[in-house]
């Protein structure tokens, strides 16, 4: 690794924007509090962990923290079912723990972002167990229930109201013999979810928003936002050929009252309190829809998260056979950066908690400095607001799996379950759940090279990478060279260069498509990122008008060795970046 800071101004791109819009030129971390730091020694991690590694993410140069859930929770799904949106979950700490952690956050000039996560609760949330009580109880529709299918007796096979499949394997609905009905769920039957056609429902979430940001909260990641609105009927969907159940994300993926209810959020929740930080993960959000959230215009969230790259190469699903060929990965980054160059904003991710380790999905772990390092350069070098995963600034990987009971997560057992049921090879299934399982993303972060890697002094909750001896935080800071040092680097470049922050985005054709080359511009200012995304040498082509210009251009960043002319042959997973 080469970085010649010499070429950085002495300003910071948070100046070339509005103050209401810093989260532009902003980095977001992403903390799985479970799996960041465990201060107690009980194997779990907790609020006083992270306030512990405050000075690591201080040195990284992030801004901004997100923290996934850390409300009370039976934690069915990690804290995605939230039983009391207005507490800490023991597991994490107190109420007192949170306020000294925002205090510090604040202290360090960094954000707090929280997870919030209202298309559902637990239905162990006293809002659901009031709705469940009867069938006239005022809360009754807070929730979707819904009487069993005409000519079928509650709780029989066929007898749920609509066909539809859960996103955590079968039906989403979940029979209640106390009053004959059945309740939606679109994931886990431990999570109903709430029914935003009622306006009760939507002022209690709101004012529980209120209370947050109140507290200090700078924003909120907004979990499956696009799934609130669902349209009226809940219709049957088109089963498949072979299959049982039907996909119901017709009815239930950007409903009618969606950008509705989000405006009203706007309004009721954000207004006036001057510049705070939203975005919406919305799966299944095609390119062509993406600016109506994010259009400042129209007052619903600064950014989303969409699922399009995330997806690649799976044409069988999640867990089914992988085909990621050569180029998908940039093109479909260049198509995002070019549709919402004008309206909208892009988030920027390769990994988080649901997803595999970048360098796993994307990269070649025998090239694994070259390949983190590589990935990490196309993708904080786009225009947008980058997210980094816990331990991806460290190039951790995906962990070993020897069989289905080292799984933790709910949507990995279920699919083995329901699948092995149905007939399919354990293994293969095993196969798919090895690669892309969202229990990748959650084994502990890799802090030292000492027992259980340093997250803790008990048991951990899910077992370490077996590589932590190699891959470790200790290992890495306060080394130049060190893939933390690259992601350092990469965030000093975006905080002092408002032409990566807010630059015009060009794809530029280096002659293979295993290359992604482009150039950013704003005023005379150019930066142009040229990386082999594959594990073969490659001679670029460049095209004429950037050949020529060469001369103009010095190094600033490349995760070799020495400095190489732009137009060199690249080593695999070679990146260079040239400013002019």
């Amino acid at each position: 690794m080469l970085f010649d800071e010499t070429q950085l101004p002495e300003t910071y791109s948070a100046l070339h924007f509005p103050a209401d819009e810093w989260w532009k030129s902003a980095v977001v971390y992403q903390i799985y509090p479970r799996s960041f730091n465990d201060a107690n020694g009980d194997g779990f991690g907790d609020l006083q962990g992270i306030r512990s590694r405050l000075g690591y993410l201080k040195e990284l140069g992030v801004d901004v923290l997100w923290l996934s859930p850390i409300y009370r929770s039976p934690q069915a799904d990690n804290g995605y079912d939230i039983s009391d949106y207005q507490d800490i979950d023991p597991v994490f700490g107190t109420m007192d723990d949170f306020n000294e952690l925002i205090a510090d956050v604040h202290s360090l000039g960094m954000k707090l972002v929280m997870d919030l996560v209202v298309n559902h609760t637990s239905d162990e949330h006293p809002w659901f167990i009031e709705s469940r009580s009867s069938i006239d109880n005022p809360k009754r529709d807070w929730y979707y229930w819904r009487d069993p299918r005409p000519g079928f007796e509650g709780g029989t096979p066929g007898a749920e109201p609509t066909n539809w499949g859960s996103f955590f394997s079968g039906p989403v609905w979940k029979y209640d013999p106390h009053t004959g009905q059945y309740y939606l769920h679109l994931f886990a039957e431990k999570q109903p979810d709430l029914n935003w056609e009622n306006p009760e429902v939507r002022q209690a979430v709101y004012e529980m928003m209120r209370w947050w940001l109140d507290r200090g909260v700078d924003g909120f990641r907004m979990d499956v936002i696009n799934l609130i609105s669902k349209v009226p009927g809940l219709p049957d969907g088109t089963c498949q050929p072979g299959q049982d159940l039907a996909d119901g994300s017709p009815f239930y993926m950007e409903g009618p009252r969606l950008h509705e209810f989000l405006q009203e959020m706007h309004r009721e929740v954000f207004d006036g309190r001057g510049a705070l930080f939203t975005v919406g993960e919305t799966p299944g959000v095609l390119l062509e829809n993406a600016p109506l959230y994010s259009d400042p215009a129209r007052h619903e969230v600064n950014m989303i998260f969409q699922f399009e790259h995330v997806g690649l190469g799976l044409p069988e699903g999640k867990f089914g056979r992988r085909t990621l060929e050569a180029g998908d990965l940039a093109d479909s980054l260049t198509r995002w950066q070019e549709g919402l160059a004008e309206r909208g904003w892009n988030s920027l991710y390769l990994c988080n908690h649901d997803q595999p380790r970048t360098v796993s999905r994307f990269g070649d772990e025998k090239y694994w400095y070259d390949s983190a390092t590589a990935l990490a350069t196309i993708l904080h070098l786009l225009r947008g607001t980058p997210y980094i995963y816990q331990g991806e600034e460290l190039g951790m990987t995906n962990t070993v799996f020897a069989g289905i009971e080292d799984f933790e997560d709910i949507e990995s057992t279920n699919y083995y379950r329901v699948a092995t049921e149905h007939g399919d090879d354990p293994e293969r299934v095993l196969e798919g759940l090895r690669a892309m399982g969202r229990d990748n993303a959650r084994t502990p972060v890799q802090w030292d090279a000492s027992d259980h890697a340093g997250f803790t002094t008990g048991t951990p909750w899910i077992a370490v990478n077996p590589n932590y001896p190699v891959i470790n935080a200790s290992e890495q800071v306060g080394d130049p060279v060190s893939v933390f040092s690259y992601f350092r680097a990469l965030i000093r470049l975006r905080h002092h260069l408002p032409v990566i922050a807010d630059g015009r985005f060009e794809r530029i054709d280096a002659g293979h498509r295993e290359i992604f080359a482009f150039r950013r511009t704003l005023g005379e200012r150019q930066l142009v990122v040229i990386a082999n995304l594959s594990s073969k040498d490659l001679a670029p082509v460049l095209p004429s008008e950037i050949s020529e210009a060469v001369p103009a251009f010095v190094p600033v960043l490349t995760n070799a060795n020495v400095w190489e002319e732009m137009g060199a042959p690249l080593a695999p997973w070679r990146a260079r970046v040239f400013l002019r």
